[in-house]
């Protein structure tokens, strides 16, 4: 049986180690930017509401904030909340450091009830699923202020932190915390 070097041994190691974490984009992702304070402006469309609001302040999340943060992203036509995934909140972070930009988040869509959900479905053609991650909390459809569409769609992709959807008829984006894929 041949030896390896230690020098080839730890270029081995490092490959696989690096391999390995390949296969969680989401642990690759957080860990961009784990000790950086994350600030977002948002606006919820239907509702007119606004929210300014650093929801992690570099060691923690803030828990009044995502509160904040939960209400805003409501299903309105129930004014029913549910504990959003921080995860959706740093994707939205993220694309906007990848972009560049800290404009307005206008959301659509985040935080469905199973019932809002269902009416949604009979008045779509297939663009609402029987079983959506925005009765989760764990999906948005949002777009950026000012920003071209197909560039916030390019900036989530690069991010493989979940799924995206690109809805340009509708003018909006869809990310969610769940597999990665996009369509």
């Amino acid at each position: 049986m041949s030896e390896f070097s230690p020098l080839r041994r730890k270029i081995l190691l490092g490959g696989a180690a690096t391999a390995g974490l390949s296969l969680f984009p989401s642990f690759s992702f957080a860990s961009q930017f784990a000790e950086t304070p994350r600030k977002l402006a948002l606006s919820n469309l239907h509702t007119g509401e606004e929210l300014k609001t650093e929801y992690f302040n570099g060691r923690q999340y803030q828990s009044a904030e995502l509160h904040k943060l939960n209400h805003l992203c409501r299903d309105f036509r129930r004014n029913e909340s549910i504990e959003m995934d921080k995860r959706l909140f740093d994707q939205l972070s993220a694309i906007q450091n990848v972009i560049g930009c800290d404009t307005q988040v206008q959301i659509i869509s985040g935080y469905r009830s199973p019932a809002t959900n269902e009416m949604l479905r009979g008045k779509s053609h297939g663009g609402v699923a029987k079983k959506s991650l925005h009765m989760l909390g764990k999906a948005m459809d949002f777009r950026l202020e000012g920003v071209p569409l197909a560039e916030v769609r390019k900036a989530a992709l690069s991010l493989k932190a979940g799924g995206v959807g690109y809805y340009p008829g509708s003018n909006f984006v869809h990310i969610d915390t769940g597999r990665v894929r996009f369509w």
